[in-house]
């Protein structure tokens, strides 16, 4: 559970440190994205955002590792409660009383699924699941083709759920790769859905983030990463919960997720009061 912590801790704080260091970049001169972009990366913060986005992947592998997927994409999720809280430090952005809420909501559902969860399923997932993982990425993919073409109002959506989707193939991937030895990686086709899957939800996120509804967008991404995820793990990874408490995990997972989705705002660092539009920047550090 610690590591599983420690992945939102950094996903959240990556977030904000990189939407600081993009409204920085937009201030000090003009310019397209690339330009912008460029001008940000030069600067320590989005690079230290970065290196957590890196050392949140590491947690998340090893919490998917000893945790049930159930526990690990609702704490994947809180990460936008440790948006929320960070943004009103460093950026200055005040919370509603209903989003402080939500915050307490977030962490108490997370504790309700740390009393209640086992131990990591031991099932490896057949063969066939393999090759599923990789045909969800792919499908992934094709979703994102479509959604880019569709009226604004359900694109962000469409776009946040297949986002979400392709980060929930990397959680159901990362336990399906039994061995990193090459003989056996490479011909595991959960390699290639956990690499397809995770680039294809980058792209997907930042598309919907730069053409639609930040929070539309993440609400889709919360509700596509931790549900379908969550069900595998159960049903075909032997997932299960302490004895007797399935009630108490399913609650707790449930109440995480609402939490996470009344902070769907933060899907993106928000802007400090007072400035407009969004950090688009600040996108690629969820997930």
């Amino acid at each position: 559970m610690v590591c599983a912590l420690g992945a939102a801790v950094c996903f959240g704080a990556a977030t904000v440190l990189q939407a600081v260091a993009a409204r920085a970049a937009a201030d000090s001169g003009g310019g397209g994205e690339a330009a912008l972009l460029l001008r940000a990366v030069r600067q320590w913060r989005y690079l230290a955002g970065l290196g957590l986005d890196g050392l949140g992947f590491l947690f998340q592998i090893a919490a998917l590792r000893s945790l049930p997927i159930y526990v690990v994409g609702a704490a994947l999720a809180a990460s936008l409660a440790v948006t929320a809280v960070t943004a009103s430090r460093l950026l200055r952005v005040r919370l509603s009383t209903v989003e402080w809420s939500a915050v307490g909501v977030v962490c108490a559902g997370l504790a309700l699924l740390g009393l209640a969860s086992g131990a990591e399923g031991h099932e490896r997932g057949s063969t066939a699941l393999r090759w599923a993982m990789l045909g969800a990425a792919l499908a992934v993919l094709l979703l994102g083709a479509v959604a880019g073409r569709l009226p604004e109002r359900v694109r962000a959506l469409l776009l946040g759920l297949g986002a979400g989707f392709g980060f929930g193939v990397v959680e159901v991937a990362v336990r399906l790769i039994d061995s990193l030895a090459p003989s056996v990686l490479f011909p595991n086709p959960a390699t290639y859905a956990l690499l397809l899957g995770g680039g294809a939800a980058f792209l997907l996120l930042t598309s919907a983030l730069q053409r639609g509804s930040v929070t539309t967008a993440t609400a889709g991404m919360v509700i596509g990463e931790t549900i379908g995820p969550a069900a595998v793990g159960v049903v075909w990874l032997g997932d299960r919960t302490r004895e007797g408490l399935a009630w108490l995990a399913v609650l707790g997972f449930a109440v995480a997720v609402a939490g996470a989705l009344a902070l769907a705002r933060f899907g993106e660092a928000p802007e400090a009061e007072g400035q407009e539009g969004p950090v688009q920047e600040a996108s690629a550090a969820q997930g």
